[in-house]
């Protein structure tokens, strides 16, 4: 060990003394005494590490040594002074001295110092939410309902959004208040209610989550109802009312429809017997009034049969005239 701190460089006495101190103590003297006495001659000698050398740098190794952090440091302000903002999004700073900013950011390329400043994004267009809830009715049907809703942070809000509810503002706020929203309005309204007034139902809860929503900093921009079920008893129960009163409307055609066929008929008899009896009036009149009818009917009756693809055979003594009859006319 001395032969060691034989290459301390001190001045030539203390390197001789320590040597010695060191060789004497080791041979001869207990541990706590050579601790102590160890304390006192470095106390003592300590002055002597001021004659130390220290080998110097070359001028020109200095020179690149300092250009060397320097670009370093460049090169790391470059890369972590700037950040972009994307379309569609806004930005927030957190300041390690000051906290959140008050100031959002557009989009764009911002500036912002390295590693005390670091930017939030947040997504500012509507994004969809779909939320399903089981609610009970008024006349106690439970019902699943399906709600989708578009949200978006307020933008000119994002620091306090964020230092309340952070960057899923969605997952902790909007399930809560939907939930209790559905519950209190579908309790109002009986299970055929929430059919047939659809629309009014939709209206009230979209207005009642706009009120909440705006509360926590969240815009609403549109609330629709997607799916409305019942259970299987109550489902049962509608198709069998509904296919009773299909039931009870093809009775009320039929009878309508009989009733119709009546008045038609009674019409048509009326009709009939007034014909027969201006017929009549005609024939007591005029004769004639009969031949000119058989006229007409064979009229009829052989056009139909001109047109006739069928070749019809007629007996012969049907198509002479009665000549013998004007014959005895003539004399």
């Amino acid at each position: 060990i001395a032969d060691r701190f034989s290459s301390f460089p001190l001045e030539s006495p203390g390197k001789q003394n320590l040597a010695s101190f060191l060789s004497l103590s080791l041979s001869s003297t207990p541990s706590s005494t050579i601790l102590a006495a160890g304390l006192q001659f470095f106390s003592k000698n300590s002055m002597n590490l001021n004659n130390a050398k220290v080998p110097k740098v070359p001028a020109g190794a200095a020179t690149l040594i300092k250009a060397g952090v320097l670009g370093v440091a460049g090169l790391y302000i470059a890369a972590n002074a700037f950040y972009n903002v994307e379309g569609g999004h806004r930005a927030i700073v957190f300041n390690r001295l000051h906290g959140i900013k008050d100031k959002v950011y557009p989009e764009g390329t911002h500036f912002k110092i390295p590693w005390f400043e670091r930017p939030i994004i947040y997504d500012v267009r509507a994004r969809p939410t779909v939320v399903d809830s089981t609610s009970g009715s008024h006349d106690l049907q439970m019902v699943k309902v399906s709600i989708r809703v578009l949200t978006r942070p307020v933008q000119d809000l994002l620091p306090t959004v964020y230092c309340k509810l952070g960057k899923d503002y969605n997952e902790r706020v909007l399930p809560s208040i939907i939930h209790e929203t559905l519950k209190a309005v579908i309790a109002q309204y009986n299970a055929s209610q929430l059919i047939t007034q659809r629309e009014a139902v939709s209206r009230e809860i979209r207005k009642i989550l706009t009120e909440r929503a705006a509360a926590f900093n969240i815009a609403l921009d549109d609330v629709s109802l997607t799916n409305l079920s019942f259970g299987k008893e109550f489902t049962s129960a509608i198709e069998a009312k509904q296919i009773a009163a299909q039931e009870a409307e093809r009775a009320k055609f039929i009878v309508e429809k009989a009733e119709q066929d009546k008045k038609s008929a009674i019409i048509r008899a009326q009709g009939e017997a007034k014909s027969a009896q201006l017929i009549g009036q005609a024939i007591a009149k005029n004769p004639a009034f009969i031949t000119l009818r058989r006229i007409e009917a064979s009229r009829d009756i052989a056009g139909t049969i001109s047109k006739a693809q069928n070749k019809v055979m007629l007996n012969a003594d049907d198509l002479l005239l009665n000549v013998d009859e004007y014959d005895s006319k003539e004399c």
